[in-house]
Parts: C-alpha cells; structure tokens; sequence
C-alpha cells in the first residue's frame, strides 16, 4: 500500500526546552523529532497522537495542534512510497511539553536510539529543514 502524500511532525520537548530526537534505523546522521504518514481516514491529529505512542510508547492528549503546515518535495530515495506523480508532501505540526524528560521506548523497527537534547542542538543535529524551522519556531 502507497502511503498518503500527508504526514505529521510532532515535538516533543520539557518545560526546560530539551528536546526528545530519534535517530533513524539503517540510516547515518538522520535524526529527527516524531513523524509519520497519514492513513486513509485518518485526521492529522489522529495520526500524532498514533505515532507518539507507536515511535515512543508515549500516550498523551496534551498534544497542540501549531496550525501550521509545511509542503515540501519528496526526496527521490522516498519517492518510490508513493504513487507515481506525487512529488510533494503537506507535513502538519504538533507540539507536546513534558514537566521532564521521560524514557522511551522506540519502535525497534523504525528508530535505533534517541536522545534529549537542548533546543539549539537539536536543530543542529536534524535532518529536516522543516524540522529545524518548526524547533525554532515553536519551542
């Protein structure tokens, strides 16, 4: 099944504004904040609140909706996820603050480590740019 062109970014940080990272499996350097593509019928909230507890074992109705949204360009090594012509991703952005850091408990399938870092490194170490941005905008 192809995945849906409509995905979530989700922070997760503490009242002292360290931030939760996921290293990527099977890929160097990829780190990144809570993501996930959209299932058929699913609301973007819907899908943050899923893939927190699938990627961290983390269940919460605390999570903001940031109203805002980011459309970016598939990267080709993704694109095969996709139906054919679809070149363009919409990446809705959530935000959740914990009183502190809490342990995680990754999808061994999808995460090999994570890590609480300061904002400023964080965004330092993602990958995404529209990850970055979202870390400077909203913490």
């Amino acid at each position: 099944m192809k995945k849906i062109p409509k995905s979530i970014l989700l922070l997760v940080y503490t009242k002292n504004k360290e931030v939760l990272l996921l290293k990527k499996k099977d890929h160097d350097n990829m780190w990144q904040s809570i993501t996930g593509s959209l299932h058929e019928n699913e609301s973007p909230y819907e899908a943050a609140v899923r893939e927190l507890n699938e990627e961290t074992g983390i269940k919460s109705d605390k999570i903001v909706d940031c109203e805002k949204n980011h459309v970016f360009e598939i990267y080709d090594m993704w694109r095969h996820k996709y139906d054919d012509g679809i070149t363009h991703n919409t990446e809705y952005v959530f935000k959740l603050e914990l009183e502190d850091k809490v342990d995680i408990k990754i999808d061994q399938q999808e995460h090999d480590s994570y890590e609480w870092l300061t904002r400023v490194k964080a965004a330092e170490k993602v990958f995404s740019h529209t990850n970055r941005q979202a870390i400077f905008d909203l913490i």
